[in-house]
């Protein structure tokens, strides 16, 4: 049976050694991933890709790239979550396609307020916020929405590393509902931010642009495979009610 969503986060730990003997239903990770994509993304630029390895021979490569890592040399299966920033000129080409295609068939002159709004966003304000030059660009963007900001509020995150957090935030919301989803049937995953991830490009031929945001190992826990009990900071330091 399911675990409900709360029963699936109390279960998630983050397992550093696999059973060895118990393999994964390859249609279940798939559908797991399928849950990922469903998570909140800035802008819905789904600037993300999810790379899935089951072949032993790449999992070897994997383990050696993850510097020998319990969690990667153990793992029945890997998930190397990827931010593709880069992409955001197909992505919001996406959007629009999707929003003229949901407007119905009508003239773009007919459009409402509200869905000219929505055009120009992902037409005008995307491209105004996203387009960078060697980050000249985008320090030039900054400057002028700090003084914009002096007047009014403004968003201010317009340079080309603030793009990439961005970017790896919704790669990280994605990631966290994958493992949530494995909890939830049974299913025990690690995440892994120590890899040469250069070396995790080349093994899985992932363009040059894009950036590792962290690869899972992914299996069923063996009894030792948890390393200690959980340690949390007590909720009263960090839980601020305002």
């Amino acid at each position: 049976m399911e675990k409900t969503a709360t029963e699936a986060i109390q279960y998630r730990r983050s397992v550093r050694v696999f059973k060895k003997d118990l393999a994964l239903d390859d249609e279940k990770v798939k559908q797991c991933l399928r849950n990922a994509v469903l998570a909140p993304t800035s802008s819905n630029l789904q600037l993300w890709e999810f790379y899935h390895i089951t072949d032993a021979a790449i999992l070897k490569q994997m383990t050696e790239a993850c510097l020998g890592q319990n969690a990667a040399k153990t793992a029945q299966q890997l998930v190397v979550v990827v931010a593709r920033k880069d992409l955001w000129r197909q992505r919001a080409k996406a959007n629009i396609n999707f929003l003229k295609k949901s407007f119905g068939d009508k003239d773009p002159k007919d459009y409402s307020k509200r869905e000219k709004f929505a055009l120009n966003y992902y037409q005008k304000l995307i491209p105004s916020i996203y387009t960078d030059f060697l980050g000249i660009l985008g320090w030039f963007k900054y400057i002028v929405f700090q003084i914009i900001g002096l007047f009014r509020p403004i968003y201010k995150q317009v340079r080309n590393s603030d793009m990439r957090v961005v970017a790896h935030k919704s790669a990280g919301l994605a990631a966290q509902n994958f493992m949530i989803s494995m909890a939830a049937i049974g299913y025990d995953t690690c995440p892994m931010e120590g890899s040469d991830t250069g070396r995790v490009k080349r093994i899985l031929n992932i363009p040059r642009f894009a950036e590792i945001n962290m690869v899972i190992g992914c299996g069923i826990r063996d009894e030792n495979g948890i390393y200690g009990p959980r340690f949390r900071v007590p909720f009263e330091e960090v839980y601020k009610k305002v």
